[in-house]
């Protein structure tokens, strides 16, 4: 019987983790499992959780408005080091590159406890874009007693930086077991649920823009362009934009953008509200990595708001696009994909490079694995110490 600590902070951190918890829970005779939340966004995740039936175990609540990284990171190390001293994990587990992932990863390492990094080796090889996830991802993978690889790009990335093979497992990516999980659950909003006022006859336009390196000038530009998108073809199409909390997007979002028509403004949506919009929308963009991941999965293109991506997966099958935030080229890009269907379809029908909806199977296969070795080993000691004795005899 081993411990498992599974750790997460952000609703994508959630999202990713909930087929993981939910299969190692399949194992009550090997696992046993407690979850902890930092709840870096605490609204976002409790939405989250709840739609998969998540309650945490423990629940550090370290939220506080517009925190700086530093002090997150402070508050995680140190409120996770008695966490991990009551709990006493023989493993924790972590997801993606947030600050939560990074100081749980070294707080485990501290105490001297395996960590096992889901969602390992993405790589944009620029240390300030994405920031500061390009270095959460690289601290944590070289932390990681095991690596556990989307695709085979991410199990080359750590291969070249000196990663051991036997520590990376190539599992496919959990965002597909989760979101299988909720697409294939019939759903429609109610009368009240502002899902429900959409315009049913226009052609949705789903965004999402909220990442750290596009505050400021940036996430300005893209709200020009989306202003310009709504002006002029505002009879045909519906602009649909879950805005993150953050006053740093909450705030230039709603004073370029509210009150348009054409523009409809959300809160953060719970997680099957998400795939909702996104099963009925014409297409996606977003500087999010998850619905880079998601999107193939609903056939929707997806056009990246980015000047670089870690998931260059979706990019290379064809079924993304990288448009940066400059206002021309994010339109020019979207009305390609309105008026050429061809153009359209071959994005649309491009194959999903993530896996198949089984990741979080092959992550706890592999802890398995890991807990057998490990017994094994003992096991050959202990023979070994007795036929030792047994010849001095």
């Amino acid at each position: 019987m081993k411990r498992v600590l599974v750790i997460f902070g952000t609703r994508p951190e959630a999202i990713k983790m909930a087929p993981v918890v939910r299969a190692l829970q399949q194992y009550p005779d090997r696992f046993t499992v407690r979850t902890c939340a930092t709840a870096q966004h605490r609204e976002m995740l409790d939405q989250v959780l709840d739609v998969f039936g998540i309650s945490p175990d423990i629940d550090l609540d370290l939220m506080q408005p517009d925190q700086s990284l530093s002090g997150l990171a402070a508050k995680v190390l140190a409120t996770l080091d008695s966490v991990l001293l009551m709990e006493k994990p023989d493993w924790v587990l972590v997801q993606g590159d947030t600050t939560t992932v990074m100081a749980a990863a070294l707080a485990a390492q501290h105490r001297q406890v395996q960590v096992g990094h889901v969602e390992a080796g993405l790589r944009t090889y620029d240390r300030r874009n994405p920031f500061p996830e390009e270095m959460n991802r690289v601290v944590a993978d070289h932390i990681s007693d095991l690596c556990f690889a989307p695709t085979e790009t991410a199990r080359e990335n750590l291969l070249r930086e000196g990663i051991d093979e036997t520590r990376i497992i190539v599992t496919g990516n959990t965002v597909l077991d989760a979101l299988l999980t909720i697409a294939r659950q019939p759903w429609t909003p109610k009368d009240n649920d502002p899902l429900a006022a959409i315009p049913a006859d226009r052609v949705w336009l789903l965004v999402t823009a909220h990442r750290r390196e596009n505050f400021g000038v940036p996430l300005n530009d893209i709200c020009k362009a989306l202003r310009r998108i709504a002006d002029e073809r505002g009879g045909h199409c519906q602009i649909i934009y879950p805005v993150h909390r953050n006053p740093n997007v909450w705030l230039p979002v709603h004073a370029m953008l509210s009150g348009h028509p054409a523009i409809t403004l959300l809160p953060p949506v719970d997680y099957r509200s998400l795939v909702y919009l996104m099963q009925h929308c014409r297409l996606i963009l977003t500087d999010s990595g998850g619905l880079q991941e998601e999107a193939p999965t609903l056939n929707k293109p997806v056009l990246v708001m980015r000047t670089t991506t870690e998931r260059p997966e979706a990019v290379t099958a064809g079924a993304a696009q990288l448009v940066g935030t400059q206002p021309k080229n994010i339109i020019r890009e979207v009305y390609r994909l309105l008026d050429d269907e061809v153009a359209y379809q071959k994005m649309a029908l491009a194959q999903n490079p993530y896996g198949d909806g089984r990741a979080a199977e092959r992550i706890v296969q592999a802890l398995l694995q890991a807990t057998e070795n490990v017994a094994d080993a003992i096991d050959r000691r202990f023979v070994a110490l007795v036929e030792g004795v047994s010849g001095k005899r």
